[in-house]
């Protein structure tokens, strides 16, 4: 048998023979009120419950606990010797809980998010403030950045919760899709693009230079896999806002989320153009290393999302 193997029978073996620790609050409880129906309820429980697992106690140490009479229950010689190693037992395992809540509430009094530009800027404000309506206690702290960088902050443990705009999860996380987003061409008004009649194609699309997010952006990657890896960059920009402001000062057309232009659309700074053949749809996603399931205040911002 392997050490390790053997580790693991030991362990596996003093757990059959040491009582649990309800079982063991239930004794102590019974040698300070000196009543097993009185323990019974200040537990919780039935006194034929109660009764039950001190029985089944019994049973598993081999020897006798308690004796039961109409004026009460009384503990035995071996009770009182197994009472105090219980009281043992017991204060350590309030230390154990005491330090683990301490960590929890660690844990609990930060959340880190890393978050894509589109997602960071037209998304997460409305999700951070349901949380902190459910959280007021926790600090929140937003890197944004391309789908790239909030794949290595989340490798590099800077980050808690991290979403991502791509068509692909990066290695090393795992994902659940949040959201749908298509991207949409759009021009400031003057541009001759405004004013045509039938849809773009992808290989008008593709000679001609737009305003882009830069590579390693998921705005980017969708835009490179529908036309081919054929985009021509006018001008690359880390931003979803500088892209659209570009686009609005008439510098050329761009390509952007339709999340991220109501506004200008609906005021008519940007205009929409058709596009035909072309796939740029996209799922937005959460992200986490692969393995770590988000907890606590991660947890909680992760079910907003999807509400």
């Amino acid at each position: 048998m392997t050490e390790a193997a053997e580790g693991q029978f030991r362990v596996g073996a003093l757990a059959h023979r040491v009582p649990d620790l309800g079982a063991l609050e239930l004794l102590l409880a019974v040698a300070r009120l000196g009543s097993l129906g009185g323990a019974a309820r200040e537990l919780g429980i039935t006194q034929p419950a109660a009764s039950s697992r001190i029985r089944s106690m019994e049973r598993q140490l081999g020897v006798a606990l308690v004796d039961r009479s109409p004026r009460g229950s009384r503990l035995t010689d071996a009770g009182a010797l197994v009472t105090d190693w219980a009281r043992r037992i017991v204060e350590a395992a309030e230390a154990f809980d005491a330090g683990a809540q301490a960590l929890r509430d660690r844990r609990d009094s930060r959340l880190r998010v890393a978050a894509s530009m589109t997602i960071a800027e037209y998304l997460l404000p409305g999700w951070l403030l349901a949380l902190r309506a459910q959280r007021p206690d926790t600090a929140v702290s937003l890197l944004a950045g391309n789908s790239a960088a909030v794949a290595e902050r989340l490798l590099a443990d800077e980050a808690d919760l991290g979403f991502v705009e791509g068509l692909t999860v990066p290695t090393g996380l795992d994902s659940v899709v949040i959201a749908h987003d298509n991207l949409i061409v759009v021009t400031a008004p003057g541009h001759a693009w405004s004013r045509r009649r039938s849809p773009l194609e992808a290989p008008e699309l593709a000679a001609t230079p737009l305003i882009l997010r830069e590579e390693g952006s998921g705005t980017r990657q969708v835009l490179d896999a529908a036309l081919g890896g054929l985009a021509r960059p006018l001008i690359e920009l880390s931003s979803t806002t500088a892209v659209k402001a570009a686009a609005v000062s008439g510098a050329g057309p761009a390509v952007l989320s339709e999340l991220a232009v109501g506004e200008e659309l609906s005021m008519r700074r940007l205009v929409s153009v058709p596009v035909a053949g072309v796939s740029l749809a996209r799922d937005l996603r959460a992200v986490w290393p692969t393995g770590h399931r988000p907890v606590g205040p991660a947890r909680d911002l992760l079910s907003l999302t999807r509400g």
